[in-house]
């Protein structure tokens, strides 16, 4: 399986949260299952940091292919395809995430229930 897994999936799996559900937390700890980290999800959570919002390491980018995530580049083909995506959705790091799932055939991890209405593969990431 090929997972992106959207920024609060990332932090619930670093907390142990029980708001994910067993599914998603077998298939990420899957060694046949391919999970990859949008740097655009770094960037949101850095800006989350920065602000205040948000009480995570510093060095959360750096943390995350020791972890056993692959890092997700943005490309020019990717901030194409969200800005061509219909108007669901107003976060541009959301918007994002829907575009590269649909370009690198990955299934969407989230519980974010507005992206539902677009073209992509999702997995719930609620319990």
């Amino acid at each position: 399986m090929r997972l992106l897994l959207d920024s609060h999936v990332l932090l619930w799996l670093a907390q142990d949260d029980s708001a994910l559900s067993s599914e998603v937390a077998h298939a990420v700890r899957d060694e046949a299952s391919l999970a990859v980290v949008s740097v655009a999800s770094v960037w949101e959570l850095e800006m989350k940091r920065v602000k205040g919002m948000l009480d995570i390491p510093a060095d959360i980018g750096a943390r995350l292919n020791p972890a056993g995530f692959d890092l997700l580049d943005v490309t020019l083909t990717h901030v194409v395809r969200a800005a061509e995506l219909p108007a669901h959705h107003r976060d541009p790091f959301d918007r994002m995430l829907v575009a590269q799932a649909q370009a690198e055939d990955l299934t969407l991890v989230t519980a974010d229930a507005a992206i539902e209405r677009y073209d992509v593969p999702l997995m719930p990431a609620r319990a």
